[in-house]
């Protein structure tokens, strides 16, 4: 019986993990020009006006979610590390390593990331 509910849990956990990425939207109007908005796990930017990018909200220095936006910069509140909206290089550390990309997507009045 254990090895039949342990087995019934891996194929659950993997059909899960091979399905459908999440993704969020918001509406394009509300993403700022040069600027950006943290949803729950994205943010999506438009560094100049009608070009949308998305990144995770995950920080990849210690995976602290990301939630400030300060002009065309976010910053983890953690550590304090801060990132471009336009490429999600590292403007200030510690963190190391760029935000990681996401996919964005336009679609009439709505842009989504996944």
């Amino acid at each position: 019986m254990f090895l039949l509910g342990t087995a019934t849990t891996f194929a659950g956990a993997f059909l899960a993990a091979c399905g459908e990425a999440p993704s969020e939207e918001v509406a394009k109007t509300e993403v700022p020009v040069g600027s950006a908005v943290v949803l729950d796990k994205f943010i999506i930017a438009q560094p100049t006006e009608g070009e949308f990018v998305a990144y995770s909200s995950d920080c990849p220095h210690q995976h602290s979610k990301i939630t400030g936006v300060d002009g065309d910069t976010v910053v983890c509140p953690a550590h304090h590390s801060v990132f471009s909206i336009v490429d999600g290089s590292v403007i200030e550390g510690p963190a190391r390593d760029p935000m990681y990309p996401a996919e964005a997507t336009v679609e009439g009045d709505t842009v989504s990331a996944k």
